[in-house]
C-alpha cells in the first residue's frame, strides 16, 4: 500500500522569512498596520508566534522587511519589461506603463498595504530610509529608458536632464497609480494607461511611436 502521509519538506530560513513577510502583508491589507500583532501574523502564517522571534529580532524588524519586500515586489512587477532588450524602446515603455497601472499592482490590497506603511515614513527613520531606497531604485530603473529616448532623438543624455525626466515620469506613474487604485470605477485601467502614455511621451520627447 502506498504511503499516504504528506512528505515532510524542510524549508530554508529565507523561505520561512518570506512566508512570514507575506502573512504580515495579508494581515495589513485586511486589517491595517495596528492590527498586525505578532499573534495575528503567526495565526495567519499558521506557525507558533515564537517562530517570528526566531527569524526577526523584533516586530519592527518584521515590519521593515515587509515594507521593503512589498515595495520591491511592486517595482519589479512595474518594470519587468524595461530590460527586455529584444523589444523596441517604445514597446518597453508602454509595457512598463501598462504593468504599473494594471492589477495586481493597482488593486485594493496593494493600496491598503502601502497606505498602512506610508503613514509611518515621516516618523520612523528606518521606514524613511527604505522608502527613499525604493523610490531611488524605481527612478534608477527608469533612467536607462530615458537615456535611450534621448539617443533616439540624437540628443545628449545630460545627467541633470535625465534625472529631471525620471522624477517627472515617476511622479506621473505614482499619481495615476494612487488615484486608479482608490477610484477604479471612475478611472478604469485603459484610461489610466492612455493618460500615462500621453504624459510620459510628452516628457520624453518624440520617439517613433507608430
Amino acid at each position: 500500500m502506498p504511503d499516504s502521509k504528506p512528505k515532510f519538506r524542510r524549508e530554508s530560513p529565507e523561505q520561512r522569512r518570506v512566508q512570514l513577510i507575506e502573512a504580515t502583508l495579508r494581515v495589513i491589507a485586511r486589517k491595517g498596520v495596528s492590527a498586525a500583532t505578532v499573534r495575528e501574523i503567526s495565526a495567519e502564517a499558521g506557525v507558533a508566534f515564537s517562530l517570528i522571534r526566531h527569524h526577526f529580532n523584533t516586530k519592527e524588524d518584521l515590519m521593515y522587511a515587509a515594507y521593503a519586500y512589498h515595495m520591491r515586489k511592486m517595482a519589479q512587477a512595474s518594470l519587468a519589461a524595461a530590460t527586455d532588450m529584444g523589444r523596441p524602446l517604445k514597446d518597453r515603455i508602454r509595457q512598463c506603463i501598462r504593468d504599473t497601472l494594471s492589477p495586481p499592482v493597482t488593486d485594493g490590497a496593494a493600496l491598503q498595504v502601502w497606505a498602512g506603511f506610508i503613514q509611518m515614513v515621516p516618523h520612523d527613520a528606518r521606514m524613511k530610509q527604505i522608502h527613499m531606497e525604493t523610490y531611488l531604485g524605481f527612478r534608477d530603473a527608469l533612467e536607462p529608458l530615458i537615456i535611450e529616448a534621448q539617443a533616439a532623438q540624437k540628443q545628449p543624455a545630460e545627467p541633470a536632464l535625465v534625472e529631471q525626466k525620471a522624477i517627472a515620469c515617476n511622479a506621473v506613474l505614482d499619481g495615476l497609480w494612487l488615484e486608479g487604485s482608490m477610484l477604479p470605477d471612475m478611472l478604469p485601467t485603459e484610461q489610466l494607461i492612455a493618460v500615462a502614455e500621453f504624459a510620459i511621451f510628452a516628457i520624453l520627447g518624440p520617439i517613433d511611436l507608430d
